[in-house]
């Protein structure tokens, strides 16, 4: 009974959804500290386009990065505040700028695909699959690549 269990827990994969562009992105829950909304964003001088700034949240320190930069798109101009999810990487925090959060998705393992071909290649790099839902492509963000490739712009 309790390696069928184990089994059946292995097999699903949870994600926070969020709304970037009128994309739907999925990022694992394990990786998901926390979902605000920026206030009192502070810009860092010299910093990239991607680094929208940093913030002051219950008392750490925490690096905005601007998802609409980091994919390519256009600012938002739809007048809605922003809301950012924070994850940490190393010890570091840091919040993803989105356009919306959306729902918790509970999804197969094994209905993960690969990258498909055609993939927008800015989404592409950021991407470590996708899932196919009804009449949409959720890209699932791989968290660790969208913040891996930020140092080496700093140091630029």
């Amino acid at each position: 009974m309790t390696s069928k269990t184990q089994i059946a827990e292995g097999s699903v994969a949870e994600y926070v959804t969020a709304m970037i562009g009128g994309q739907l992105f999925g990022l694992p829950i394990s990786r998901v500290q926390d979902v605000f909304m920026p206030e009192r964003l502070t810009r860092v001088p010299l910093s990239s386009s991607e680094i929208a700034g940093v913030l002051n949240l219950r008392g750490r320190i925490v690096t905005v990065v601007d998802m609409r930069a980091r994919l390519g798109l256009p600012k938002n101009d739809d007048g809605k505040p922003a809301m950012a999810v924070g994850v940490d990487l190393r010890g570091e925090s840091y919040g993803l700028l989105i356009d919306q959060i959306g729902e918790v998705l509970t999804l197969a393992d094994d209905s993960r695909e690969e990258n498909p071909v055609n993939l927008d290649p800015r989404m592409a790099k950021l991407a470590g699959g996708v899932h196919r839902l009804d009449g949409q492509l959720m890209v699932v963000l791989d968290v660790d690549r969208v913040l891996e490739l930020l140092p080496t712009q700093l140091a630029a």
